[in-house]
């Protein structure tokens, strides 16, 4: 499969645009570049938002406009319907900021995405950004700079604070992508890696993982099996959380001895990633390998 992101070029249409969030990030996206040119909302075919026009469904949208790629501001209840449809008329990637998704409807959207080769980010998802061209999500625009560091990150407001430390760095970033804190996502560690590795844009990466499930110990068998040779630095969150008890995120529990930060803080420590102890430290890593 070949994965898509974004670009300055990419044409967006925000589902579930006359909502209030949708309304807002919406106006936050364009305000950043981001080619915003519908929104979708059955029903409410025929309004604007904003000066963007609205319709009932994403295949009139891209009729009339082209759209590429669909950013989803739909409630939990109605957001496996709105990704399916993206993906049936060829939106890619499909971005899924809804929290609260059902894991059997999440199971089934992944799935479908892997039948027709569609990237889907999230759900529950801050989105993804490429550095001063185009954002598809709700991260705040000021931190953000144009540079040469990759972010993949499960955490969302961790997201935005290492990107500042980077930004702080005199680093910059080049695409950052939040995958979500549900137990399943689209996009994972491993399929962004391999994106970053053949990015020439991209010189390191700064990975941002949580307590649960074993997705950073297996990134880190990849990057130590030669997958990814571009400098890594990471950071664990969730290093004091209590076994068995869930920590904000759907997916951020501990069950037995995986899934620990210390398990995945020596796992990727030992594929030859650099370890922040605090979110700064990232930053300075990454400043130190890129020299």
């Amino acid at each position: 499969m070949k994965m898509k992101l974004i670009n300055k070029d990419t044409k967006v249409v925000v589902q579930g645009i006359t909502g209030t969030q949708g309304r807002f990030h919406a106006a936050r996206m364009k305000e950043y570049g981001t080619k915003v040119v519908a929104g979708v909302t059955p029903g409410r075919g025929g309004e604007e938002v904003d000066g963007t026009p609205v319709y009932d469904t994403v295949i009139e949208a891209k009729e009339r406009h082209g759209c590429d790629a669909s950013i989803i501001f739909v409630p939990a209840g109605g957001a496996l319907d709105a990704a399916l449809e993206a993906m049936e008329a060829g939106m890619d990637p499909v971005v899924v900021i809804t929290e609260g998704i059902p894991v059997r409807d999440t199971i089934e959207l992944v799935a479908r995405a892997k039948q027709l080769g569609t990237t889907v980010v999230g759900p529950n998802t801050p989105g993804l950004i490429k550095a001063r061209e185009s954002k598809m999500g709700i991260m705040p625009n000021q931190v953000f700079k144009r540079g040469s560091v990759g972010i993949i990150s499960r955490s969302g407001t961790l997201f935005y604070e290492i990107a500042a430390h980077i930004t702080n760095q005199g680093l910059g970033e080049s695409t950052c992508v939040g995958l979500g804190g549900d137990p399943v996502v689209g996009l994972d560690y491993i399929e962004l890696l391999k994106w970053f590795q053949k990015d020439p844009e991209t010189k390191a990466v700064a990975l941002i993982g949580e307590i649960g499930g074993d997705a950073e110990e297996k990134a880190a068998d990849f990057i130590a099996s030669g997958g990814f040779t571009k400098p890594v630095a990471a950071y664990i969150a969730g290093r004091t959380a209590v076994p068995g008890k869930r920590m904000g995120h759907a997916g951020a529990i501990i069950q037995g001895s995986a899934g620990t930060a210390e398990s995945k803080m020596n796992a990727l420590r030992g594929a030859g990633a650099a370890i922040g102890e605090q979110p700064v430290d990232v930053a300075k890593a990454l400043k130190k390998a890129l020299g």
